[in-house]
């Protein structure tokens, strides 16, 4: 999933800090609606359309996200169907034993839960550190009535290398717990039978569990079309003027969901959050910690950026 940068652990925190006030399905519903800046008119439709078309010439479609676009068979393009007959062309060859070449069998989806738990586990860490703490915590407790049966001790144990192990354990163990409290068994399949207003009313009364966190859930377990504004997001939506300068994460969040069209959403997020792991030109934000680039030439974001000055 979606992760954050150690650069950015003090931004992300708050999401994993207990919450006592719930919020019914009407009061998010109207959250949702709301408009925080009515008057700011970007970013268009057409905008938004140019920029996902340069990013993914730039970069290529992120396959970290290539198994969730795989469940939306409405954003299958023309390039997707020709690099699948590509792929099934290869299939049908041989390798260097003369053994006919099997196409690789379809990833198992993954569940509503499995996606919660990741995305807890993905918060103020890097990628690699939040996979592994994952596995590692599937291996130690092969069902998820082994993780709520377990003392706090072990599971910190096994989610270690991802960080915040005690505060992320907490949140998994309360989610767990509350799940078998109020519907009897570990699972949050239900959710997809929901509103959008209603599975964020239901997954905000999880404690520790915010607004991104919710909708990458949305996003990638649900396939619902909302817009997460994880920090890359939100600095690059601030640096092309997608966004007033006074605008928060959560206004920002509000913002985009109101003005990037619904088919844009899923591909135009996983590749804005792609390149700002791997390009500071366009916020101006180099930082002491050299960042690996795909191009060496420019930024395709730079025009916009240049637009603003």
């Amino acid at each position: 999933m979606k992760n954050m940068q150690t650069g950015h652990k003090r931004k992300q925190q708050h999401e994993l800090k207990p919450r006592t006030n719930k919020k019914s399905a009407e009061t998010v519903s109207n959250i949702k609606e709301e408009e925080p800046f009515p008057t700011h008119a970007r970013p268009t439709p057409e905008e938004c359309r140019a920029i996902r078309d340069s990013l993914l010439a730039f970069h290529g479609f992120p396959q970290e996200f290539a198994k969730y676009r795989k469940q939306r068979p409405y954003l299958i393009t023309l390039q997707d169907k020709e690099e699948s007959s590509h792929l099934i062309n290869n299939c049908d060859e041989k390798n260097d034993n003369g053994v006919k070449v099997e196409e690789e069998e379809e990833e198992e989806e993954e569940s509503v839960l499995d996606g919660l738990v990741k995305t807890v586990l993905s918060q103020n860490t890097t990628e690699v550190n939040s996979q592994r703490a994952f596995l590692n915590l599937k291996s130690a407790f092969p069902t998820w009535e082994n993780v709520l049966a377990a003392e706090s001790k072990f599971i910190e144990n096994a989610i270690r290398c991802g960080g915040l192990a005690p505060t992320k354990a907490a949140c998994i163990r309360n989610i767990l717990s509350s799940l078998m409290e109020n519907k009897g068994r570990l699972c949050l399949e239900y959710l997809r039978d929901l509103s959008v207003a209603e599975i964020k009313a239901e997954l905000s009364h999880f404690k520790g569990i915010g607004p991104k966190t919710v909708a990458c859930v949305l996003m990638f377990n649900l396939q619902k079309d909302d817009f997460p504004v994880d920090t890359h997001v939100f600095e690059i939506a601030k640096a092309i003027g997608w966004v007033p300068p006074v605008a928060d994460r959560n206004k920002t969040y509000l913002h985009l969901n109101h003005r990037i069209p619904k088919e844009l959403k899923f591909d135009l997020n996983c590749l804005l959050y792609t390149h700002g792991k791997l390009c500071r030109k366009c916020t101006k934000k180099s930082g002491s910690q050299q960042r690996k680039e795909t191009h060496d030439d420019s930024c395709p974001l730079l025009y916009y950026c240049v637009k603003l000055s």
